[in-house]
């Protein structure tokens, strides 16, 4: 694992005091910063939180590619249903790693990998399409689920279930299924023991946005022929370096200190990450949920009411060159950017003299599409910084399954660390938990509090009026 922090383009020296952050202002943070690491050392060591101990969980990497030859020797297609943090990880995983067009090869430039689907939403034509386009006979499917309750992914589970019993047989159904969820509670585990399903457990103290370390991506990964050990490996390296006392020597602490400072004291509400490759275009959007779910709070610790979190988004260098960064460059100066470089990418592609009597396009030949993407990068972070616009870098030497998993666990433990700044708990959810509810008491569900919400709403609706159309 090769991954550098580079921040200086964050500091006040560089783009001013008025929107960088000044070197004594993380000095500033070094007490709050050992408090913080005390305080999870000891809830990792009570067993509160799990995220910290998965790169040295072989458990979990061993009943993955047990599970996986078995996948690999009897399906042609594996399709993952699930949502949120149960297909994000896998997705990243895939998108990093694979072959970018892994789908169209055939099995043996697959190495015997099946082709693979991530139904990530209950879109009905996403969801009920994917039946034209696969051989269900053919099809393994792995039901992912923290709780074993989330309705998205069983209702994608039910329309599967039934269209592959139809496809091969009520007897044979089950064998095209597994699950990942809680190793004892939910209706996916009580399901998964009743019709005899391989069942892969998730940490209880590991929640669903942490788990990319976890079966949830470890599993996926051993499908396609990636070693689960390798990613492990590169977050074990990366929790060493983690460990660190010294903030400024520590790249979690270091990288949630600059944000925290940024948004706190600049006025730097977004937070921009922009891999420059698009292998790692899904890194962005996994941590989107990671950073806005952990840190969107409106309570502190103490109870008080404090609304605080940056919002992330995404972006893809050089894509959005041509599309988001005339504003990034102009518009309002409300935005702290991480960018991620790659050294070495794994496919070299010159750029040949292929159009000489177009002299305006020599000063490209010659060069590699490697090292145009990077001067993007590099002409961006410049004329960022130029307009005062303040950045950090994550540079990784190449695309490696040891490399993603420290990305992984630096994010993760970077996300922990900001929500002890923040005075928030960053381990839990309770603003997504209204919508849950509210989806399933309009979904018709019986508990005893749904009558009553589904009287709330009807009010709201009325209230808001269905004549407020245009």
């Amino acid at each position: 694992m090769a991954i550098r922090l580079f921040y200086g383009n964050a500091l006040a020296e560089s783009v001013g005091a008025e929107h960088g952050v000044a070197r004594a202002e993380i000095d500033g943070l070094k007490p709050r910063a050992k408090g913080i690491r005390a305080a999870l050392k000891k809830m990792r060591a009570n067993g509160e939180i799990g995220f910290y101990d998965l790169p040295y969980d072989r458990q979990g990497a061993a009943a993955s590619k047990k599970l996986a030859k078995h996948v690999r020797q009897g399906f042609e297609n594996f399709v993952l249903l699930g949502i949120g943090g149960s297909a994000l990880g896998p997705i990243c995983v895939h998108t990093a790693l694979a072959h970018p067009y892994h789908n169209l090869l055939d099995k043996k430039a697959r190495q015997g990998a099946p082709r693979m689907f991530f139904l990530d939403n209950a879109d009905p034509e996403w969801v009920g399409r994917l039946a034209e386009a696969v051989d269900l006979k053919k099809t393994f499917f792995s039901v992912v689920s923290k709780s074993g309750s989330t309705p998205e992914t069983l209702a994608q589970l039910m329309v599967f279930h039934q269209a592959a019993a139809k496809a091969v047989g009520a007897r044979s159904v089950d064998r095209h299924f597994a699950a990942t969820t809680d190793p004892v509670a939910g209706p996916l585990r009580a399901l998964a023991v009743q019709r005899g399903w391989p069942a892969l457990d998730l940490p209880a103290n590991v929640g669903g946005r942490f788990t990319a370390l976890t079966t949830v991506g470890l599993f996926p990964a051993a499908v396609e022929g990636i070693a689960p050990e390798k990613l492990l490996a590169g977050a074990a390296a990366m929790e060493k370096r983690c460990r660190a006392e010294d903030l400024w020597k520590n790249p979690a602490e270091l990288f949630a200190a600059i944000h925290f400072l940024a948004d706190k004291r600049k006025g730097k509400m977004i937070a921009v990450m922009m891999p420059y490759s698009s292998a790692l275009r899904d890194l962005a959007d996994w941590q989107r949920q990671l950073w806005a779910e952990s840190l969107g709070k409106a309570k502190a610790l103490s109870g008080a009411g404090v609304h605080v979190g940056q919002t992330p988004v995404k972006a893809l260098g050089a894509t959005d060159q041509h599309s988001q960064v005339q504003l990034y460059a102009e518009g309002p100066n409300n935005k702290i950017f991480t960018f991620i470089s790659v050294n070495r990418f794994r496919r070299v592609c010159p750029i040949p003299r292929s159009l000489p009597e177009i002299g305006e396009l020599n000063y490209l030949a010659g060069h590699d599409m490697g090292k145009l993407l990077n001067e993007e990068l590099n002409a961006t972070e410049f004329a960022l910084g130029k307009a005062k616009r303040p950045s950090v870098r994550f540079q990784l030497d190449a695309i490696t399954p040891e490399n993603l998993g420290g990305m992984f666990f630096v994010l993760e433990a970077a996300t922990a660390v900001a929500g002890g700044l923040y005075n928030i708990d960053p381990f839990d959810q309770p603003g997504v938990e209204e919508g849950k509810r509210a989806t399933a008491a309009l979904m018709g569900r019986k508990r005893p509090e749904d009558a009553a919400k589904r009287v709330e709403i009807a009010a709201s609706r009325k209230k808001v009026g269905t004549k407020n159309a245009v």
